[in-house]
């Protein structure tokens, strides 16, 4: 099974840049999709439901806003959106998830932090999400979230990283919690499971790929009853649709 995952900073113009069209050719099981910015009956066009998939979107209430996409060529059992957190935090990013029969996918947009109150809010939702992930890893389903994380785990995963040591998506405390994630909790970082490089980036805040510092903050992150299924790994450093790049991960899975 193929997974593609990529943060397209607008779905309008990711699809101008030819997203699709190279999505044609990726022959993927499942494409998960952040920050379309863009409200679902905007993308009633064919363009934005490709043959041979089911089209699932889960926007954000406002024009131009975050919202993530899940492609899947099987008809998943349910479509669950959100993560239901009690405070309602969960709805600061964007989550969506396919469920099949033994299988989660999900597709997640963590919140952006630009000043105090939405790095609180962001704070909140990784606090939140954790809790939550310690819940569902007790259930007997395997799961893989994709997505745009908004923030590196190790100083491998930020070009120049001691300029970034207080730069929202590299502080310590975001740091922890992804070691707490993949130490602690049991989660796996599925790309660093095949790929050991140092130099491969996803993401260039400059808004540009290859224009100053580039980070690892588009990740696939799966159950650890999938550890072993994991086949394949890689960025694709050979298209531009946004300021991040492609994820592709294959699994020795069905759905």
């Amino acid at each position: 099974m193929r997974i593609v995952s990529l943060s397209v900073d607008g779905i309008h113009q990711a699809a101008q840049r030819g997203l699709y069209d190279w999505l044609a050719e990726q022959d993927a099981d499942i494409i998960c999709l952040q920050d379309l910015r863009s409200l679902e009956p905007e993308l009633d066009h064919p363009v934005f439901h490709p043959d041979g998939y089911y089209s699932y979107f889960f926007d954000s209430g406002t024009p131009h806003e975050n919202g993530v996409a899940i492609y899947t060529r099987n008809q998943p059992k349910a479509i669950i959106f959100g993560m239901g957190f009690a405070n309602g935090e969960d709805m600061y990013g964007r989550y969506l998830q396919a469920d099949f029969e033994r299988l989660s996918v999900g597709s997640l947009l963590a919140p952006a932090a630009t000043d105090e109150s939405s790095l609180e809010k962001k704070v909140q939702f990784f606090d939140d999400m954790q809790a939550h992930l310690i819940k569902i890893s007790r259930k007997r389903r395997d799961f893989i979230f994709c997505g745009n994380w908004g923030m590196a785990h190790r100083r491998a995963d930020v070009e120049n990283w001691q300029d970034h040591q207080d730069t929202p998506g590299f502080m310590r405390h975001e740091q922890r919690w992804l070691d707490q994630l993949f130490n602690e909790i049991g989660y796996v970082d599925a790309f660093r499971k095949v790929v050991k490089d140092a130099d491969e980036f996803s993401w260039w805040p400059s808004g540009t790929v290859g224009e100053g510092d580039g980070w690892r903050t588009d990740m696939q992150v799966t159950s650890a009853t999938l550890k072993n299924r994991i086949e394949y790994g890689a960025i694709n450093k050979n298209v531009s649709f946004s300021s991040h790049l492609p994820v592709i991960m294959d699994y020795d899975l069905e759905v």
